[in-house]
């Protein structure tokens, strides 16, 4: 009996069961399993056409996570046929293909993502790696890739350590990747972007962003590589908000009357509040006062500084990518 009639390309199994060792496609055999996200499994393999070690991303077959990687699929052939070089420190995209009612996608093979290499780093109890100067060589690649997207009028709208990935340990390079939740700047911009802890005082408030929240994510991601802990932890909201206003002051009252979203964590004489769920009461919150010094623990000055700048939080006072790159800082010998 013949089944692939009924076949409609989106099973109810959405996952494709790979089998290591054994080759996809005729070309890319399969050599090892990588991890998961939301919308994917990742496997390392071999071109046996080009005799390279590639990354595989096979996408769940859903119609949305199909739609935003084609999305992807898009972005980065843009983004690589703009840099034929490949000095803008941006994932290198080299096939896709739809086999077995999945949707394929080829790209260069890197190391382990910042977060992940953060948590081996501090279990094995090792030297630590991100010393200030290897920070500086980090900050400057991603600056770089930032200023090439905002130049291409592209947003990467979820800058956070996951998406960072090291290419080499040794000479401390790294590649920005996953722009499947990216967008130009002149399109409708949606209203939930970027990951809580990464997320821009804008973006929660519901005010137009652009490029600057990319920015924001940065210096979020320098300071936990600095100190080790999160800088706003992955929190309610409203909790996040607080901490902000305790560490870098209070918000401009020009964004809080003009947020859509302000309402949800403001009353109409700005006090932050919460609503308790066990006793339906309004509660005000106080924010605690505390400081990017004590957060980072370190005394290095113009490090705080730059990072004071990434994280002011009226973006119309946060630095460009390329205006970040000029900072005093990045120009310091260590």
């Amino acid at each position: 009996m013949c089944y692939a009639i009924y076949r409609t390309g989106f099973e109810e199994d959405k996952d494709l069961p790979i089998v290591l060792n054994t080759v996809i496609a005729g070309r890319y055999y399969v050599t090892e399993y990588l991890g998961s996200a939301a919308f994917s499994k990742v496997f390392q393999a071999h071109d046996l056409h080009t005799g390279l070690d590639v990354c595989l991303k096979i996408i769940k077959n859903d119609k949305d996570f199909f739609d935003q990687s084609l999305d992807e699929i898009k972005l980065l052939k843009l983004v690589n046929k703009h840099d034929p070089g490949d000095e803008r420190h941006i994932l290198r995209l080299f096939d896709y293909f739809y086999h077995q009612e999945h949707l394929f996608i080829v790209c260069e093979l890197l190391r382990a993502n910042l977060y992940e290499f953060q948590k081996f780093n501090q279990e094995s109890g090792g030297e630590a790696y991100f010393t200030l100067s290897r920070l500086q060589v980090i900050t400057r690649q991603c600056l770089e890739a930032l200023e090439y997207l905002h130049n291409l009028g592209i947003l990467h709208c979820d800058l956070k350590p996951e998406n960072i990935l090291i290419k080499s340990y040794k000479r401390c390079e790294i590649k920005i990747i996953d722009l499947g939740s990216s967008c130009f700047e002149t399109d409708n911009l949606c209203l939930y972007v970027q990951s809580r802890s990464y997320r821009a005082p804008e973006v929660i408030l519901g005010l137009p962003y652009d490029q600057k929240i990319d920015l924001w994510s940065l210096g979020c991601i320098l300071a936990e590589l600095c100190s080790g802990e999160v800088l706003f932890p992955n929190d309610a909201v409203v909790m996040i908000l607080a901490r902000m206003i305790g560490m870098l002051g209070p918000i401009d009252l020009e964004m809080l009357v003009n947020g859509q979203e302000t309402y949800k964590y403001f009353t109409k004489e700005y006090d932050l509040f919460f609503v308790n769920e066990e006793t339906d009461q309004l509660e005000y919150i106080i924010p605690e006062e505390s400081s990017l010094e004590h957060q980072l623990q370190v005394s290095d000055a113009k490090f705080i500084d730059f990072i004071r700048n990434l994280l002011e939080i009226n973006p119309q006072r946060r630095p460009t990518a390329r205006e970040a790159l000029e900072h005093p800082w990045l120009l310091h010998s260590y």
